[in-house]
């Protein structure tokens, strides 16, 4: 007897739960869930959150707009801006024997010198595998920031300016790592007084490796930091010479600045032990 109640019971469920609309139109959602559950799932949250999501998407990209140009203009002309007062007061390099950055923020250690002609160091340099970088150009800028952010190639990407003796680099070079210029050795020279023999032309250099993008720890500007280790990159650059068969000499002039370690324009820390690498190239 009991039996019989139940099944009847059970059987007016049924019955009950297939005439119930709700059930009905909870089955094609069932089916489309269990065949693509990503697909269903994002259809659901926008029948829920349709306009509160299209809402925040909007608010999102508005911010993102007006994120950009601030970041900017704080980033590349405040902070810049309010360092050039105090640069020189509170950073001061040791024998100013290195270059610095617009902003008169001491940069990096200037730590090789090649003598020669610059058709000659230009020749040079390439037979050693280093580029010679183009100048700061908005077209140059767009095709750099395209290369380091989709790793693409740019072997003669355009390098930061800066300064000795308040005069910008005259010839800069890199030899890219990996592809593209997030990683590359890089130097750059400034020409010395005239010689009377233009063959007997020094320059001056500074040669350090970016060893990664990031944000200075100064100005919030978008740049590479350097490896710590710049007397390694002086080596390379002499070692890459000598192996094109460009240098006829070099000589190691010690206590050319204090040794110890400084910090560069991005903030980042490096060691030296002071000495100047001098390479005469061959004629």
């Amino acid at each position: 007897m009991f039996g019989s109640v139940r099944g009847a019971y059970t059987s007016f469920n049924s019955m009950a739960l297939l005439a119930d609309p709700a059930v009905d139109e909870a089955r094609p959602r069932r089916r489309a869930f269990l065949r693509d559950p990503g697909r269903a799932f994002l259809r659901d949250l926008r029948r829920a959150f349709g306009r509160d999501v299209r809402r925040a998407a909007v608010r999102l990209a508005a911010f993102s707009i007006l994120l950009v140009p601030s970041y900017a203009l704080v980033a590349y002309v405040l902070l810049p801006a309010a360092w050039r007062a105090p640069a020189a007061r509170i950073l001061v390099p040791p024998a100013e024997r290195v270059s610095f950055t617009e902003e008169g923020i001491p940069a990096d250690p200037l730590n090789v010198a090649l003598v020669g002609t610059p058709g000659r160091l230009v020749a040079a340099m390439r037979a050693a595998g280093w580029a010679l970088a183009d100048p700061i150009t908005f077209r140059s800028g767009l095709r750099d920031a395209h290369s380091i952010l989709f790793n693409r190639p740019y072997e003669t990407a355009p390098m930061s300016t800066q300064y000795v003796d308040h005069r910008p680099q005259d010839l800069a070079f890199e030899k890219t790592v990996g592809g593209s210029p997030r990683c590359r050795h890089h130097a750059r020279f400034w020409r010395g007084m005239a010689a009377t023999d233009p063959r007997d032309t020094v320059f001056i250099g500074a040669a350090t490796y970016d060893l990664t993008i990031g944000i200075s720890y100064r100005t919030g500007e978008v740049m590479h930091h350097i490896d710590p280790d710049v007397d390694a990159e002086r080596a390379r650059l002499m070692t890459d010479l000598a192996r094109a068969g460009r240098l006829a000499s070099v000589e190691r002039v010690p206590h050319y600045r204090a040794a110890g370690s400084g910090w560069n324009g991005a903030g980042d820390p490096y060691r030296t032990d002071g000495s100047l690498l001098i390479g005469t190239l061959s004629r």
